[in-house]
């Protein structure tokens, strides 16, 4: 094997060592996600459902109704 393969070699075989010991020994201590993750993506998914569930029935669309046989011309004027 050519010197400097062989080096590189090592070099990263030792920072692989070295990463793996540093994650070993690193305490990991519960961020805001750990923390609040979950509920705040559940208050996201309750304003979510609460938000779309007073359009649909609240807001007095109507969704999707034909307008054939309701929709009548008007007289033209000139």
């Amino acid at each position: 094997m050519f010197p400097v393969a062989r080096a590189a070699l090592s070099l990263a075989a030792r920072r692989v060592q070295h990463t793996a010991v540093r994650q070993a020994h690193h305490k990991h201590e519960p961020n805001f996600h750990d923390k609040y993750g979950n509920l705040v993506l559940l208050g996201g998914a309750a304003v979510f459902a609460a938000v779309w569930g007073y359009v649909f029935t609240q807001a007095g669309m109507e969704w999707g109704l034909s307008p054939v046989g309701r929709v009548t011309p008007k007289e033209w004027r000139e």
